[in-house]
């Protein structure tokens, strides 16, 4: 019997939505991250001065690092979707402008055989 490869269950999803949604949520996800690391990251500080076990304020502060760094991989990646956003508005802004200077030099260089200039 045949094993079928499967895709993740939200690939198809996330091939459907637009660049812009990607980046809305990547971006809104990346900072609440952040936020709630830094957050995390002054409770665990706050522990250590206070004289708290180390183990409780070590794995706290750890667990914030990765929330942090967690939320600077995804905010990145809403860099990068931002960027294909901009990159593909100025590519078809650029295409629409060679569009028009083809249409431009087509009409302008219409040929007059009637009468020719030699005779």
């Amino acid at each position: 019997m045949e094993v079928k490869k499967q895709k993740p269950p939200g690939k198809k999803m996330l091939k459907r939505m637009s660049l812009y949604t990607k980046w809305l949520l990547s971006a809104i996800g990346g900072l609440v991250l952040i936020g709630f690391g830094l957050s995390i990251f002054s409770e665990a500080s706050n522990l250590k001065h206070t004289n708290a076990p180390f183990l409780r304020w070590f794995l706290l502060g750890s667990y914030s690092l990765i929330m942090i760094n967690g939320g600077l991989c995804v905010f990145g990646q809403a860099i990068i979707f931002k960027v294909r956003m901009e990159n593909k508005k100025l590519l078809k802004k650029a295409l629409r402008q060679r569009e028009k200077r083809v249409k431009q030099k087509l009409s302008i260089t219409k040929i007059d055989n009637s009468k020719s200039q030699f005779d």
